[in-house]
């Protein structure tokens, strides 16, 4: 009579397969060397919510930090251009104001009035304290 023997598998050389490149390996990589799943197998511990809205709230802080700066730039940028148009306007007025007060300009202007220069040079009229 035969007997019953067990046969024991015989290995397969498998075939090696290129390895698999993927952009995920570092969160494979954090997935099989830092475990996590241990820390939440029954929920999330209450002891770790404070922590959590602490930096929650310091990103909100941020992210608003940040929007409120680049809302300066904006505006500084903006009001900077504002000045120089300003700028440039006052210097053209000022330029333009000291040229119609040169004293020909002015004898020019006034001549429409019938008024005209004085070609007699001043005189000084000095009075003695007696004659009063």
């Amino acid at each position: 009579m035969a007997v019953n023997t067990f046969k024991t598998p015989t290995k397969r050389k498998k075939e090696k397969a290129a390895p698999r490149r993927s952009i995920w390996t570092i969160f494979s990589f954090l997935e099989n060397y830092v475990r996590i799943d241990g820390v939440f197998e029954q929920g999330l511990p209450v002891r770790y919510i404070p922590a959590i809205l602490f930096i929650t709230g310091l990103g909100v802080f941020y992210i608003g930090n940040i929007h409120y700066a680049e809302k300066n730039i904006r505006k500084f940028d903006q009001l900077r251009g504002e000045v120089n148009d300003m700028r440039f306007e006052y210097i053209t007025l000022k330029a333009n104001y000291m040229f119609l007060s040169k004293q020909s300009e002015v004898a020019r202007k006034v001549e429409a009035f019938g008024l005209y220069e004085s070609t007699v040079p001043p005189y000084k009229i000095i009075v003695k304290e007696n004659e009063e």
